[in-house]
């Protein structure tokens, strides 16, 4: 029997017309289809009336008039194919703002801030921001560079943000436990003295809080500290309530605490390793310190018994290496950061300091300790350089008078530099991770009998 496109001519409900590349009707829905046999056709009818069914309980779901007329290939969302407000707009605008990259510290967002709350009414976009580290003089510099690239992206006229600071504790050591009234423990160490670590630290803390945080100092250099001279509260000495532990000296916002401010100035420390290890530990878990977000501790020289109890003893969130420009400098520093790494302490990244000079009187800069070895180091390391900072007088002469640069001169250049400085240490310490044991409360065991 001669047949047309695979099926037999002449018998009657079969087309008797070659239907080769060409659409016949759809029995059920009047839909172009290809020829289908009744099986076929069946199975269409109950594929049908399934989508249909389905588009009448998305319609009572979302409230939308139907329209089935459109067949099985409607949409099952009402406004899947309409740019309207749905829940995946405002996800991709979420997900949009958490890429963006601030240029305050070269991190993109999602890694140094929570976005919640994003949503979209008509030409408006709306979020909430808040930023893990404190920048509170470059809010609106934030604030605007996200806007702007909020309304690139969407097209809205109009971009309202609600920035906030709010800093988390991040994870430490194991088998630590967070010291109390303290978020985060910051190491600054160098491996090597003489290079302005102890300066660097006092104004970073000093940065810290004027951005907004909550920022502590503890001095942990016992054979040698210089932290209440530099905070002008030499003399002073912290007042125990209980008997049993300390409160911190205060000066200058920061809360403060020293072997140095516990013994006469003039009196050397003649104590062997486990002595001054002993002490360390008492400085910083016998002392009342009240809601700090960041206490920096200002670590002596060297790869020793300080370095290791600190490691083993005290919860530390991270690390940052100070270091000057010449070889000399950098060897040392390389040891401690590779120390910080054995003990699984992150390292947040390298300071380096007197990193060029800026003559008085005629503005000369000059890099007179050399050049590049800052950057050679977080080449090999895979590290950050968190800042520059110059060589200048005048952060000699304010330190030395009790009064550091950020505090003295905040307005001045040097003060923006130890500014920066301390966006990036925050930025690097938000971008580790979060501690959230205390989410969960203490599990107690108890005998049934």
């Amino acid at each position: 029997m001669p047949k047309q496109n695979g099926v037999p001519a002449g018998v009657p409900g079969t087309p008797s017309r070659n239907y080769a590349n060409q659409p016949t009707r759809h029995y059920a829905t009047s839909a172009p289809t290809h020829y289908r046999s009744p099986v076929t056709c069946i199975g269409a009818r109950r594929g049908t009336e399934f989508a249909i069914r389905a588009w009448f309980l998305a319609a009572l779901r979302y409230n939308v008039r139907p329209n089935p007329g459109q067949g099985r290939d409607a949409p099952i969302l009402p406004n899947a194919y309409v740019r309207s407000v749905t829940v995946s707009t405002e996800t991709n605008a979420s997900k949009f703002l958490n890429s963006v990259e601030l240029s305050l510290v070269g991190r993109p967002l999602h890694e140094v801030a929570a976005v919640r709350d994003v949503s979209i009414d008509g030409n408006v976009v709306r979020a909430r921001v808040d930023l893990r580290f404190p920048c509170k003089s470059a809010l609106e510099r934030v604030r605007e560079e996200l806007a702007e690239a909020l309304r690139a992206e969407t097209g809205a006229e109009q971009v309202e943000l609600a920035l906030s600071t709010r800093i988390v504790r991040h994870a430490v050591q194991r088998n630590l436990q967070p010291i109390p009234g303290v978020k985060n423990i910051i190491a600054v160490a160098s491996g090597k003295g003489g290079v302005g670590k102890s300066t660097v630290s006092a104004n970073l803390a000093l940065a810290l809080a004027a951005e907004g945080a909550a920022v502590g100092i503890l001095d942990a250099d016992i054979y040698g500290p210089s932290q209440p001279h530099m905070m002008g509260i030499v003399g002073e000495q912290p007042v125990s309530e209980d008997g049993k532990t300390m409160l911190p000296l205060r000066a200058h916002g920061l809360q403060i605490m020293s072997i140095g401010a516990l013994v006469d100035p003039d009196q050397p420390m003649v104590w062997r390793g486990p002595m001054v290890t002993s002490a360390l530990d008492q400085l910083a878990n016998q002392t009342r310190w009240e809601d700090l977000d960041y206490l920096i501790v200002d670590m002596p020289p060297g790869t020793g018994d300080i370095q290791l109890t600190l490691a083993q003893k005290i919860p530390v969130s991270g690390s940052v290496i100070v270091t000057t420009p010449q070889n000399i400098a950098t060897l040392d520093a390389r040891k401690g950061l590779a120390m910080f790494r054995k003990v699984s302490i992150p390292v947040l990244g390298v300071i380096e300091n007197m990193s060029t000079h800026v003559c008085s009187a005629c503005g000369h800069e000059d890099a007179i300790f050399g050049s590049g070895g800052a950057a050679k180091m977080i080449d090999d390391f895979d590290v950050r350089l968190l800042g520059q900072l110059p060589l200048d007088t005048q952060i000699r002469e304010q330190t030395d008078s009790g009064r550091p640069t950020v505090v003295a001169a905040p307005e001045s250049t040097i003060a923006q530099a130890f500014r920066e400085a301390a966006w990036q240490v925050g930025a690097a310490q938000a971008a580790e991770r979060a501690d959230h044991s205390a989410k969960f409360g203490n599990i107690v065991v108890e005998s049934s009998s």
